[in-house]
């Protein structure tokens, strides 16, 4: 067993690293975090900081009700560091937790290197260090320390994932566009809206389906996470597929014509001053010059000037029923740890999540105690039954995914949509506070989620 006084090796400060790293530290660990940015960056990301943002800027909905806003609760409990600096960088964006992903990076990391427990160490990893490490390196590892790990973990799993755009707010025709959130959520007018009539919804999907795409390799079958696909998927699958999926136009109405349009591409803040603005849903493997061409046919956007274009990146992962043992270390080498988006858990905050029970396991692994992680009916004990398989059915094919409700233990009775979110939160509430008490930390308790709403 390793001693205490050893550090402890976390690869990788993005959201699942910081937060491993931060957990260990309050808990009394010296941590070497690893990190190869600013030196060196991946594909897919653009700032020299931790915790970076590569897709949206929106962690998800903060209702509680929701499986991803019980997680945000329960990581609030927790002291967790991402979500503290999330809360602290929100931007207007309704109900959803969406922040100023550049501020937010900047506290992640200022938080992270100030801490007396922990020492950054800049510069790619390309060898599996000595001692206890964990592996945050998320899903797009660096080829040298993938080939690094090979011996270790064998055959890795893989599926493409795409980024939306960013688009400068001085370039959008504030004329076109209005200000709005469906049905008023949150503040009521965070998002910016541009209505599509049917002639240039049809004419939109059109060219979507026929413009030049960037395409997989020729050995790699062009698999996809379905939480997160890329718009020009979505329309091959049916005409009106967008306008009920990203583009639906239901609960906006035109200050202009005083109807609902056809359709609407929803914009969000990418920062508190509103500079630059997300295209919601607009994840895309189109051709940069194409992503150009078509995006200007959506009204307000004539004249566009991009802060980034959307792009694809392939995103690998380990099989971790299979794979890692029940506290995230591996079967066959058990001072290896994982956690984040590498052991099968796709989002920021079930990344997160990963990280701090990871925390947990190796905290237990040093103090000679058993790994006690929370109970499958809390959202954090959800997403550990899905990475340890025991949410899951005989012979299931593992793939990523957000936290949701099917990953629950199912709840007992017959109950409409809405009071049976309210059953799962409640049921998360009281299993919640039962474990905090056997936690290595203070934990704060659990709020108790508002009574049910009827269904809109």
């Amino acid at each position: 067993m390793a001693q205490q006084n050893e550090p402890i090796t976390v690869i990788g400060a993005g959201l699942a690293g910081s937060e491993c790293a931060w957990q260990l530290a309050r808990l009394g660990h010296r941590v070497v975090l690893r990190e190869q940015k600013p030196e060196k960056k991946s594909p897919a990301h653009q700032l020299p900081g931790f915790a970076e943002l590569v897709c949206s800027n929106s962690m998800r909905s903060d209702n509680p009700e929701s499986a991803i806003g019980l997680l945000h609760a329960e990581l609030r409990r927790v002291g967790s560091v991402i979500l503290s600096a999330a809360d602290l960088h929100r931007v207007p964006a309704g109900d959803a937790l969406a922040v100023d992903r550049e501020h937010f990076s900047a506290e992640v990391q200022q938080r992270l290197s100030t801490h007396p427990n922990i020492t950054v160490v800049a510069g790619e990893v390309t060898e599996v260090p000595a001692g206890l490490v964990v592996f945050a390196t998320g899903p797009l590892t660096s080829q040298a320390l993938t080939d690094a790990l090979a011996p270790h973990v064998g055959e890795k799993l893989y599926f493409y994932d795409a980024i939306a755009p960013i688009v400068a707010d001085e370039s959008i025709d504030h004329t076109i566009a209005f200000r709005q959130s469906r049905y008023g959520k949150g503040g009521g007018d965070d998002y910016l809206n541009l209505p599509l009539s049917r002639d240039e919804y049809a004419r939109f999907v059109t060219e979507l389906r026929t413009g030049a795409k960037v395409t997989p390799h020729a050995f790699e079958e062009p698999k996809y996470f379905e939480g997160c696909l890329p718009i020009e998927v979505m329309a091959e699958r049916g005409e009106e597929t967008l306008a009920f999926g990203p583009m639906k136009p239901v609960g906006l109405m035109d200050p202009r014509t005083r109807q609902q349009p056809y359709a609407v591409v929803q914009l969000r803040m990418e920062d508190r001053a509103g500079t630059a603005w997300n295209l919601v849903g607009f994840q895309t493997r189109l051709t940069w010059p194409e992503q150009k061409r078509i995006f200007a046919l959506i009204p307000g956007l004539a004249k566009a000037e991009w802060v980034r274009m959307g792009q694809i990146h392939r995103n690998t992962f380990l099989d971790g029923p299979r794979l890692l043992a029940r506290d995230f270390s591996l079967k066959n080498s058990e001072r290896l740890f994982f956690a984040g988006q590498i052991t099968g858990v796709e989002g920021y905050v079930e990344s997160t999540a990963c990280g701090y029970l990871t925390a947990l396991a190796v905290h237990a692994r040093l103090t000679g105690t058993a790994f006690a992680p929370p109970p499958g009916e809390t959202a954090l004990g959800a997403l550990y039954r899905h990475v340890t398989g025991e949410a899951h059915p005989e012979g299931y094919r593992y793939q990523p995914t957000n936290v949701v409700f099917a990953l629950f233990p199912p709840i007992v009775g017959r109950f409409k949509k809405a009071e049976k979110r309210v059953q799962y939160a409640r049921r998360a509430v009281t299993h919640f506070d039962a474990w905090a008490p056997t936690a290595p930390h203070p934990v704060a308790p659990m709020p108790s989620p508002a009574p049910a709403r009827a269904e809109a």
